[in-house]
């Protein structure tokens, strides 16, 4: 396992993924997930559902090197992706303001307004409950979520981008907030690939819309 970060997720927001974990891969999957990574300790129940900083950055790291480990670059990145997905439906989604997503007044709004505000919502939860430092910009009718220390990529060195389930994360996030539409993510830049931070892209009109 990689030498601890000293930046931290909530428990709660691992508490998540390991449930989106559990959901995608199943418990034999799981378990050999958790002792490549040397995280066999968080194997029956995971971290506790709390607001404790404790979850290290450098936990992510390893499960993320784990998945691709186990299941190679491609298909480490659909497990992962659709990890980064359950995770949003797992309880990022009952988390703080992205619970009002379904409200009536909320679902009055414009398409990309609500877009906006979903992603925006999920940058502000990061930024205030955890040390991953995150920001939504709209530039040339595309979002582009940038997180300067992207966990997933924590100590990490690849030639191309790794952080797939955060882009799986972004990916659940515009569902919901949309009311159900799909949306093309991609990471452009990485951190494990020496850019300065890591960068999800995503069109503000949906799959099929022009």
């Amino acid at each position: 396992m990689l030498e601890p970060s000293g930046l931290y997720y909530p428990n709660r927001f691992a508490y998540y993924f390991f449930v989106a974990m559990h959901d995608v891969l199943g418990v034999s999957a799981l378990k050999d997930i958790l002792e490549l990574a040397g995280l066999m300790t968080f194997l029956n129940g995971g971290p506790p559902d709390n607001l404790e900083r404790q979850f290290d950055f450098a936990y992510m790291a390893a499960i993320n090197h784990a998945l691709q480990t186990v299941y190679g670059a491609r298909g480490g990145r659909g497990v992962a992706l659709r990890i980064g997905r359950s995770w949003f439906d797992s309880g990022m989604h009952h988390f703080g303001a992205l619970a009002a997503m379904n409200s009536a007044p909320v679902l009055a709004l414009p398409l990309e307004r609500r877009t906006y505000l979903g992603l925006s919502t999920l940058a502000a939860l990061f930024n205030h409950y955890s040390d991953q430092q995150t920001r939504l910009t709209v530039r040339d009718g595309a979002y582009h979520f940038q997180v300067a220390n992207s966990p997933l990529a924590w100590q990490q060195r690849s030639d191309k981008p790794v952080c797939h389930a955060l882009a799986g994360l972004v990916q659940g996030t515009l569902h919901w907030s949309s009311g159900g539409y799909e949306y093309h993510v991609h990471e452009q830049s990485c951190r494990a690939a020496g850019a300065a931070a890591c960068v999800f892209v995503a069109n503000q009109k949906p799959i099929g819309q022009r």
